[in-house]
């Protein structure tokens, strides 16, 4: 949904791989246009067939207005560099302000950020965190700021790993403003656990 050749929203050079056993999926929404709901395969002849042939059943009237604004682009290049000289730069700049205003908002609180690699998410750590990150998503809601907790993506452990319950997923995607207050409420409820 992030990666190249588009949308592009990864950050360090990357080289697609590509065979005749790819099925590679993209979406117009990272191009700003979510409501659209059109979404892009490229895949060998015969599974894009069976791709048509199984959407024209689940979608009795798909739009044609996201192809119909796509293929011009996609037949002149101007939707790679769209990737590469619109989409990625405007994200790669709401990531590095997003991580500025956590270190400013997180002071001393035990607060890493992982490498931010793309995508329009940043990862938190909070190493020692008092309470589960599941925890913390739910007062965080309360107080209208959404996460994701870290619990949800450690599938298959045999054992519990405390970075698990430490970490949350946070979208640098939204308004500045509102980004700005979440990350000042973020700290806030961190701070909160850690002084209880």
């Amino acid at each position: 949904a992030y990666g190249d050749p588009f949308p592009g929203i990864v950050f360090p050079a990357v080289t697609t791989a590509w065979d005749e056993d790819t099925i590679l999926c993209l979406s117009l929404s990272k191009l700003g246009l979510p409501g659209i709901r059109t979404g892009i395969v490229i895949a060998n002849e015969d599974i894009i067939r069976s791709t048509s042939a199984a959407n024209a059943i689940m979608s009795l009237a798909p739009s044609s207005f996201g192809p119909a604004l796509v293929t011009p682009m996609v037949d002149d290049g101007s939707i790679l560099t769209m990737s590469t000289d619109v989409i990625r730069p405007y994200y790669e700049r709401k990531s590095e302000l997003a991580q500025q205003w956590i270190r400013e908002a997180m002071g001393s609180l035990p607060c890493r950020i992982h490498r931010s690699e793309g995508a329009i998410f940043l990862w938190l750590w909070f190493e020692n965190l008092p309470i589960s990150s599941e925890a913390l998503y739910q007062r965080l809601k309360k107080r209208g700021v959404l996460i994701v907790a870290g619990e949800h993506f450690f599938p298959g452990l045999n054992e519990p790993w405390p970075h698990q319950r430490e970490c949350i997923r946070v979208s640098y995607a939204l308004n500045p403003d509102l980004l700005k207050k979440g990350i000042d409420i973020i700290a806030d409820e961190v701070a909160r656990a850690y002084d209880a």
